[in-house]
């Protein structure tokens, strides 16, 4: 009994121990929330406040004065402010849910479907994880000229379906979390791929494309491509928070002010997701 309770002290932190490492956790956790904090803070500045030297994080006297000052900024516009939150929300969204099902399909077929290529088919798409936006801007670009959907909604919807870090993740998920012997109880029953897709693997890869839900929705919510969209009542949000604060310093309240809104769809993705993205994140560090 003795040596059972020396071996769990063993393993086991000390009280000072557990205090350092919440602190710890607690200071680091404090400093990645610091821009958004700054943002809230600047936001709320007055004018004066925001023109002072040197400048200060906090702000002494707050006001909603650069909330109120959006809609005359956004009155000169061409195009209504409602077409800019269409655009925005239906991208985001549409495209979320086309890539989702479109990565969790083909990374459900990489994983328990073995055909030939299968393997060298998912190097491949590790390979193209290491390829980022700018890389593959000048090819892009050549694909949406031949195809003739520059300066269409396709130009922000098709890039972005095969993305090959969503079905990495998924992959990777499937492989850790959804044993061949479920599967084949499936088809004992009677059931087809697609079905044993749709009913018995899509609920359990929840974390997966929970994950991958909040992912995409961010990269697409700050979506604001260059040299492929020049109409106005194409274009999103983002390019309104440019438009402001090309304003200069004068206008960083309300550009801040912008970006407070803007950030209020993808921080509630968050909430609601993050609660699987260490473990969607977990699973695909597990190799076979």
């Amino acid at each position: 009994m003795k040596s059972n309770k020396a071996q769990y002290r063993r393993y086991t932190r000390s009280g000072w121990g557990n205090f350092f490492y919440f602190f710890f956790l607690i200071i680091f956790g404090l400093f990645s929330v610091l821009p958004i904090i700054y943002t809230i803070c600047t936001s709320l500045k007055p004018l004066e406040e925001i023109l002072i030297f040197p400048p200060r994080f906090f702000v002494t006297r707050p006001t909603f004065e650069n909330y109120a000052a959006l809609p005359k900024l956004l009155s000169n516009l061409k195009v209504p402010l409602s077409r800019y939150v269409f655009n925005s929300f239906f991208v985001s969204i549409i495209t979320t849910v086309l890539h989702l099902f479109i990565a969790s399909m083909a990374a459900f077929v990489l994983a328990k479907l073995k055909f030939k290529g299968s393997k060298a088919l998912f190097m491949i798409i590790q390979f193209a994880l290491l390829y980022n936006t700018y890389t593959l801007a000048i090819p892009q670009y050549v694909i949406f000229s031949e195809t003739r959907i520059i300066d269409t909604y396709w130009v922000y919807i098709l890039p972005y379906l095969p993305s090959t870090l969503g079905v990495f993740l998924m992959k990777q998920f499937i492989d850790s979390s959804i044993p061949d012997a479920l599967l084949e109880a499936g088809r004992i029953d009677g059931a087809g791929f697609f079905r044993i897709y749709w009913q018995i693997a899509f609920p359990i890869m929840r974390p997966a494309w929970l994950t991958l839900t909040l992912f995409a929705f961010r990269d697409l919510w700050s979506m604001q491509p260059q040299g492929t969209i020049f109409s106005e009542e194409l274009k999103m949000l983002p390019n309104i928070m440019s438009t402001i604060s090309s304003g200069g310093i004068a206008r960083s309240g309300s550009a801040m002010a912008a970006t407070v809104i803007l950030l209020i769809p993808p921080i509630t993705i968050y909430m609601l997701t993050q609660g699987s993205v260490m473990q969607t994140m977990g699973s695909a560090g597990i190799k076979e």
